[in-house]
């Protein structure tokens, strides 16, 4: 590695002058160098600790060690109160065991609905053919035998009314025809005039029954024997079509369930993962750093305000940073663009340690990136070689200067002698005869107040500075 020359100790110009502004040109070391601060910081081997928060997202804090604590493997770094979630695991297994019964009833509901439906059906139909041929026979056959019934019952009702008159009559005359009516005959004469009264009650009551018969039950009949092939028709069609729909609902339901279960499940599992996470421990010995560390930078303020008891810290986002006790610290710079465009490959340097500056500590660039981040600045990784006395924490801040360019015999002017124009760079030269000239010359690298030249200056000729 080249070793950092400071400028004090760079010979000065050699200005033999006949004014204040005159510089004779004499090749001198140039060199190009940038100083910015870096971060010590651990390559890959870190971890961000991260709460998945699957389901779960009150990760309450019940107890955390200090930043920047030096742990060692198994130590509890992070605990959260996890009376909520235990809760919540509980309500959810008891449930997913009642789903579960749920579902193996509604199974065999299904069972039974799928063999039951047939039969019923059948008995449906049944009974509408059988209503269907009363309804039929009744038209056809019934109700005029009825009638036909009736009218004989009436019929017979006056003919034995009839009878009971005639016999009455002539046993009137029969016994009238006697001087003398005895005591059997008057006997027979009154059970005949009870029989006749009885007749005629007899008639009576079968006319009102024939004229009901005819205009009330009969028609009553009838109806009811209509009504009822009809509605059992219409059952049977509802049946029809609702059994095939009331099994697929069924067994919808139970798809339904099933999914509904499979998901409690699958959220059981999830919150079973995010119940874990409830304790964090070191995985081995090393450090734990509030805030997250990746991609060269260190964010802590934004989680310092919730990473303390009772905070709560945010799912799904980095909020702290294992870092191993065996992991390489390397330094991490952003740089503006100045800086990135003039540094070359194994670009080396130095690394300053306030409080320890008697400490010389090698840096080496090992990648800078070729694109920008979104602030502008370009993400430099060096190597360096720390001291084993005195090793840096992670997080240490440095200052390190970088050469990035070097001459040891170099023709370099200060800048403000250089003019451009439409002929490019040129610089005003003294001639011999005193007067001066305007020379083109090629320009090189710039550091500071200086610039080389690349070609069209020599060494000994006098330039003039304004």
């Amino acid at each position: 590695m080249a070793r950092i020359t400071p400028f004090h100790l760079v010979p000065a110009l050699l200005a033999a002058a006949t004014h204040a502004g005159e510089v004779t040109i004499e090749p001198r070391p140039f060199s190009v160098r940038h100083t910015f601060t870096a971060t010590a910081l651990p390559g890959e081997e870190s971890v961000l600790l991260e709460l998945g928060g699957r389901t779960w997202t009150d990760y309450r804090i019940k107890s955390i060690i200090p930043h920047g604590s030096r742990v060692a493997s198994g130590d509890t770094l992070i605990a959260f109160d996890a009376e909520d979630i235990d809760r919540k695991l509980d309500d959810l297994r008891r449930k997913l065991e009642a789903d579960a019964l749920a579902l193996e009833q509604a199974e065999l509901e299904y069972d039974h609905l799928v063999r039951t439906a047939p039969h019923k059906l059948e008995a449906l139909r049944r009974a509408a053919e059988t209503a269907s041929e009363d309804h039929g026979y009744f038209t056809k056959t019934q109700r005029k035998a009825k009638e036909e019934s009736a009218a004989q019952s009436l019929k017979r009702s006056e003919q034995i009314l009839a009878n009971q008159r005639e016999e009455l009559n002539q046993l009137t005359k029969m016994y009238e025809a006697d001087d003398l009516t005895e005591e059997t005959e008057e006997i027979i004469l009154e059970r005949q005039q009870h029989a006749v009264a009885a007749a005629e009650f007899a008639l009576r009551m079968e006319v009102l029954n024939h004229k009901r018969t005819l205009g009330t039950l009969l028609p009553r009949e009838a109806e009811g024997l209509a009504n009822s092939e009809r509605d059992t028709a219409i059952l049977l069609k509802k049946a029809e079509e609702e059994a095939p729909r009331t099994i697929e609902i069924k067994k919808a339901e139970i798809a339904a369930m099933k999914t509904s279960l499979v998901r409690e499940k699958e959220t059981l599992s999830d919150l079973e993962a995010d119940r874990a996470e409830f304790e964090i421990k070191a995985p081995a010995d090393g450090w734990f750093y509030y805030g997250p560390i990746r991609d060269g930078r260190w964010t802590p303020a934004e989680l310092a305000k919730v990473l303390f008891v009772n905070g709560t810290v945010p799912p799904r986002k980095p909020f702290a940073t294992f870092i191993p006790s065996a992991a390489k610290l390397g330094l991490v710079a952003f740089v503006d663009g100045t800086i990135a465009r003039s540094l070359g490959p194994d670009a080396t340097g130095a690394v300053n340690l306030t409080g320890r500056e008697d400490l010389e500590i090698p840096a080496t660039l090992v990648a800078l990136a070729t694109t920008p981040e979104p602030d502008g600045t370009f993400r430099a990784e060096l190597s360096a070689a720390w001291p084993e006395e005195f090793p840096p924490v992670p997080g240490t801040s440095a200052e390190l200067t970088m050469i990035a360019y070097e001459q040891p015999a170099a023709v370099a002017i200060p800048t403000k002698a250089l003019d451009f124009s439409t002929s490019g760079w040129t610089v005003e030269v003294k001639l011999a005869d005193g007067k001066t000239e305007r020379r083109p010359v090629d320009r090189g690298r710039v550091s500071g107040e200086d610039t080389e030249i690349l070609s069209g200056l020599e060494a000994g000729q006098v330039i003039v500075v304004p």
